[in-house]
Protein backbone atom coordinates (compact mmCIF):
# COMPACT_ATOMS: atom_id res chain seq x y z
CA UNK A 1 0.00 0.00 0.00
CA UNK A 2 1.25 3.26 -1.06
CA UNK A 3 1.66 5.58 1.44
CA UNK A 4 2.43 9.47 2.74
CA UNK A 5 3.17 10.55 5.93
CA UNK A 6 3.05 14.34 6.61
CA UNK A 7 5.16 15.51 9.37
CA UNK A 8 4.25 19.48 11.00
CA UNK A 9 7.56 20.91 11.45
CA UNK A 10 7.65 24.26 13.38
CA UNK A 11 10.98 25.39 14.98
CA UNK A 12 11.97 21.93 14.48
CA UNK A 13 16.19 22.79 12.91
CA UNK A 14 18.06 21.86 16.04
CA UNK A 15 16.07 18.36 16.78
CA UNK A 16 14.82 16.90 13.72
CA UNK A 17 16.88 13.17 12.56
CA UNK A 18 17.42 13.77 9.60
CA UNK A 19 19.44 10.45 8.89
CA UNK A 20 16.52 8.68 9.88
CA UNK A 21 14.28 9.83 7.57
CA UNK A 22 16.51 9.40 4.35
CA UNK A 23 17.63 5.90 6.12
CA UNK A 24 14.09 4.66 6.35
CA UNK A 25 12.76 5.67 2.66
CA UNK A 26 15.98 4.17 1.32
CA UNK A 27 14.91 0.85 2.79
CA UNK A 28 11.01 1.57 2.18
CA UNK A 29 10.42 2.67 -1.63
CA UNK A 30 6.71 2.42 -0.94
CA UNK A 31 6.87 5.09 2.15
CA UNK A 32 6.94 9.09 1.14
CA UNK A 33 7.45 11.87 3.63
CA UNK A 34 5.48 15.38 3.21
CA UNK A 35 7.26 17.92 5.83
CA UNK A 36 4.96 21.17 6.44
CA UNK A 37 6.96 24.31 7.70
CA UNK A 38 4.73 25.72 9.85
CA UNK A 39 6.25 29.10 9.16
CA UNK A 40 8.97 28.42 11.51
CA UNK A 41 11.09 31.78 12.54
CA UNK A 42 14.13 29.93 12.51
CA UNK A 43 15.97 27.87 10.00
CA UNK A 44 13.61 24.90 9.57
CA UNK A 45 13.19 25.77 5.97
CA UNK A 46 16.42 25.62 4.52
CA UNK A 47 16.74 22.53 6.81
CA UNK A 48 13.84 21.04 5.04
CA UNK A 49 14.87 22.00 1.38
CA UNK A 50 18.38 20.23 2.08
CA UNK A 51 16.93 17.27 3.01
CA UNK A 52 14.10 16.94 0.55
CA UNK A 53 16.67 17.32 -2.15
CA UNK A 54 18.48 14.58 -0.93
CA UNK A 55 15.56 11.83 -2.29
CA UNK A 56 12.88 12.06 -4.33
CA UNK A 57 10.43 10.27 -1.50
CA UNK A 58 11.00 13.35 0.49
CA UNK A 59 8.75 16.75 -0.43
CA UNK A 60 7.96 19.67 1.09
CA UNK A 61 5.25 21.94 1.71
CA UNK A 62 5.69 25.56 2.86
CA UNK A 63 2.88 27.13 4.78
CA UNK A 64 3.01 30.63 5.86
CA UNK A 65 2.67 32.52 8.15
CA UNK A 66 2.56 30.49 11.50
CA UNK A 67 -1.14 28.59 11.68
CA UNK A 68 -0.61 25.94 13.97
CA UNK A 69 -0.30 21.66 14.34
CA UNK A 70 -3.44 21.53 13.45
CA UNK A 71 -3.85 23.57 10.28
CA UNK A 72 -0.18 22.46 9.26
CA UNK A 73 -1.79 18.73 9.48
CA UNK A 74 -4.98 19.85 7.80
CA UNK A 75 -3.22 21.05 4.60
CA UNK A 76 -0.63 18.90 4.45
CA UNK A 77 -3.09 15.70 4.40
CA UNK A 78 -5.40 17.51 1.68
CA UNK A 79 -2.50 18.40 -0.30
CA UNK A 80 -0.64 14.62 0.30
CA UNK A 81 -4.17 13.77 -1.02
CA UNK A 82 -4.74 15.33 -3.78
CA UNK A 83 -1.47 15.51 -5.30
CA UNK A 84 0.48 12.14 -5.05
CA UNK A 85 -0.85 8.75 -5.74
CA UNK A 86 -1.13 7.53 -1.96
CA UNK A 87 -3.42 4.56 -0.70
CA UNK A 88 -3.29 5.77 2.64
CA UNK A 89 -2.27 9.48 4.23
CA UNK A 90 -1.33 9.79 7.59
CA UNK A 91 0.51 12.35 9.88
CA UNK A 92 3.54 11.18 12.42
CA UNK A 93 5.14 13.68 14.72
CA UNK A 94 8.51 15.12 13.50
CA UNK A 95 10.16 14.35 16.85
CA UNK A 96 10.03 10.42 16.34
CA UNK A 97 8.19 9.93 19.63
CA UNK A 98 6.60 7.38 17.72
CA UNK A 99 9.92 5.85 15.62
CA UNK A 100 9.41 5.79 12.16
CA UNK A 101 9.87 1.28 12.35
CA UNK A 102 5.76 1.56 13.43
CA UNK A 103 4.87 2.69 10.92
CA UNK A 104 5.03 -0.27 8.43
CA UNK A 105 2.33 -2.49 11.35
CA UNK A 106 -0.03 0.68 10.57
CA UNK A 107 0.09 -0.16 6.85
CA UNK A 108 -0.54 -3.72 7.87
CA UNK A 109 -3.91 -3.00 9.21
CA UNK A 110 -5.18 -0.83 6.69
CA UNK A 111 -4.92 -3.45 4.26
CA UNK A 112 -6.89 -5.77 6.91
CA UNK A 113 -9.58 -3.11 6.00
CA UNK A 114 -9.72 -0.70 8.30
CA UNK A 115 -10.06 3.15 7.43
CA UNK A 116 -7.81 4.60 9.87
CA UNK A 117 -5.37 3.48 12.26
CA UNK A 118 -4.28 5.67 15.60
CA UNK A 119 -1.05 5.05 17.02
CA UNK A 120 -2.01 3.99 20.58
CA UNK A 121 0.40 4.36 24.23
CA UNK A 122 -0.67 1.68 26.24
CA UNK A 123 2.42 1.15 28.75
CA UNK A 124 2.42 -2.34 29.32
CA UNK A 125 4.66 -5.36 29.43
CA UNK A 126 7.09 -6.33 26.59
CA UNK A 127 6.64 -2.63 24.78
CA UNK A 128 8.51 0.58 25.69
CA UNK A 129 6.36 2.94 26.16
CA UNK A 130 7.42 6.11 28.38
CA UNK A 131 5.54 9.29 29.40
CA UNK A 132 6.13 11.64 31.67
CA UNK A 133 4.07 10.83 34.79
CA UNK A 134 1.91 13.81 35.02
CA UNK A 135 1.74 13.82 31.13
CA UNK A 136 0.07 10.55 31.76
CA UNK A 137 -2.40 11.05 34.17
CA UNK A 138 -3.68 14.39 32.71
CA UNK A 139 -3.82 12.11 29.38
CA UNK A 140 -5.92 9.42 30.52
CA UNK A 141 -8.48 12.07 32.65
CA UNK A 142 -8.37 13.90 29.02
CA UNK A 143 -9.25 10.77 26.91
CA UNK A 144 -11.82 9.53 29.00
CA UNK A 145 -13.58 12.87 28.71
CA UNK A 146 -12.99 12.78 25.04
CA UNK A 147 -14.28 9.41 24.82
CA UNK A 148 -17.39 10.45 26.41
CA UNK A 149 -17.86 12.95 24.32
CA UNK A 150 -17.52 11.07 21.23
CA UNK A 151 -19.44 8.30 22.55
CA UNK A 152 -16.99 5.87 20.85
CA UNK A 153 -14.65 3.57 23.68
CA UNK A 154 -10.99 5.41 22.15
CA UNK A 155 -8.24 4.93 24.59
CA UNK A 156 -5.96 7.39 23.16
CA UNK A 157 -6.63 10.35 20.74
CA UNK A 158 -3.61 12.26 21.28
CA UNK A 159 -1.14 10.12 19.86
CA UNK A 160 1.20 12.00 16.90
CA UNK A 161 0.97 8.97 14.95
CA UNK A 162 -2.23 8.17 12.43
CA UNK A 163 -2.39 6.82 9.18
CA UNK A 164 -5.83 7.03 7.33
CA UNK A 165 -7.02 5.76 3.72
CA UNK A 166 -6.95 8.25 1.55
CA UNK A 167 -10.44 8.39 0.38
CA UNK A 168 -11.50 9.26 3.73
CA UNK A 169 -9.18 12.50 3.52
CA UNK A 170 -11.40 14.68 2.05
CA UNK A 171 -14.42 14.28 4.25
CA UNK A 172 -11.89 14.75 7.35
CA UNK A 173 -9.67 17.61 6.10
CA UNK A 174 -11.57 19.52 3.89
CA UNK A 175 -12.48 22.70 6.63
CA UNK A 176 -10.33 24.25 9.30
CA UNK A 177 -10.57 22.43 12.53
CA UNK A 178 -12.01 24.00 16.01
CA UNK A 179 -9.50 24.08 17.72
CA UNK A 180 -5.80 24.35 17.45
CA UNK A 181 -4.11 21.43 19.83
CA UNK A 182 -6.99 19.03 20.17
CA UNK A 183 -7.75 18.23 16.48
CA UNK A 184 -7.20 14.36 16.74
CA UNK A 185 -10.79 14.38 18.97
CA UNK A 186 -12.34 16.45 15.52
CA UNK A 187 -11.24 14.18 13.51
CA UNK A 188 -13.00 10.94 15.59
CA UNK A 189 -15.78 13.55 15.50
CA UNK A 190 -15.84 13.99 11.88
CA UNK A 191 -15.17 10.60 10.73
CA UNK A 192 -18.28 9.26 13.33
CA UNK A 193 -20.54 11.81 11.50
CA UNK A 194 -19.89 10.84 7.76
CA UNK A 195 -19.46 7.39 8.37
CA UNK A 196 -21.90 6.74 11.41
CA UNK A 197 -21.21 5.56 15.38
CA UNK A 198 -21.06 1.18 13.81
CA UNK A 199 -18.74 2.35 11.35
CA UNK A 200 -15.86 4.23 14.05
CA UNK A 201 -16.36 1.16 16.18
CA UNK A 202 -15.38 -1.27 13.60
CA UNK A 203 -12.97 0.50 10.79
CA UNK A 204 -10.65 2.37 12.85
CA UNK A 205 -8.23 0.52 14.63
CA UNK A 206 -6.13 1.89 18.04
CA UNK A 207 -2.75 -0.13 17.29
CA UNK A 208 -0.72 -0.59 20.33
CA UNK A 209 2.79 0.88 19.92
CA UNK A 210 5.55 -1.11 20.75
CA UNK A 211 7.72 1.95 20.90
CA UNK A 212 6.84 5.41 22.23
CA UNK A 213 9.01 7.63 24.25
CA UNK A 214 8.15 11.09 25.46
CA UNK A 215 10.65 13.40 24.05
CA UNK A 216 12.17 16.75 25.30
CA UNK A 217 11.15 20.12 23.52
CA UNK A 218 7.16 19.54 22.60
CA UNK A 219 5.30 22.65 21.78
CA UNK A 220 2.43 21.03 24.16
CA UNK A 221 2.72 22.28 27.10
CA UNK A 222 1.05 21.02 30.53
CA UNK A 223 -0.63 24.52 30.78
CA UNK A 224 -2.32 23.44 27.48
CA UNK A 225 -4.69 20.34 29.81
CA UNK A 226 -5.85 23.51 31.68
CA UNK A 227 -7.26 24.92 28.18
CA UNK A 228 -8.74 21.13 27.08
CA UNK A 229 -12.45 21.49 29.15
CA UNK A 230 -13.47 24.69 27.20
CA UNK A 231 -12.00 23.17 23.74
CA UNK A 232 -13.77 20.01 24.25
CA UNK A 233 -16.96 21.89 24.98
CA UNK A 234 -16.84 23.22 21.89
CA UNK A 235 -15.85 20.00 19.61
CA UNK A 236 -19.63 18.60 21.58
CA UNK A 237 -21.43 21.38 20.41
CA UNK A 238 -20.60 21.56 16.92
CA UNK A 239 -20.11 17.82 16.07
CA UNK A 240 -22.74 16.36 18.11
CA UNK A 241 -25.70 18.27 16.91
CA UNK A 242 -24.84 16.79 13.66
CA UNK A 243 -24.85 13.43 15.08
Amino acid sequence: MKSIIVVPCYNEAKRLQKEAFVSYVQQNADIDFLFVNDGSSDNTLQVLEALCATDPHLHLLNLQPNGGKAEAVRKGMLHASQNFSAEAVGFWDADLATPLNEIKDFVAWLEKGYDAVLGLRLMRLGAEVKRRKLRHYLGRTFATCASMILHLPVYDTQCGAKLFRSSVVSQLCTTPFLTRWLFDVELLARYRNAYGIEAACNKVYEYPLFHWIDVEGSQLKSRDFVKAPMELMKIRKQYNRRK
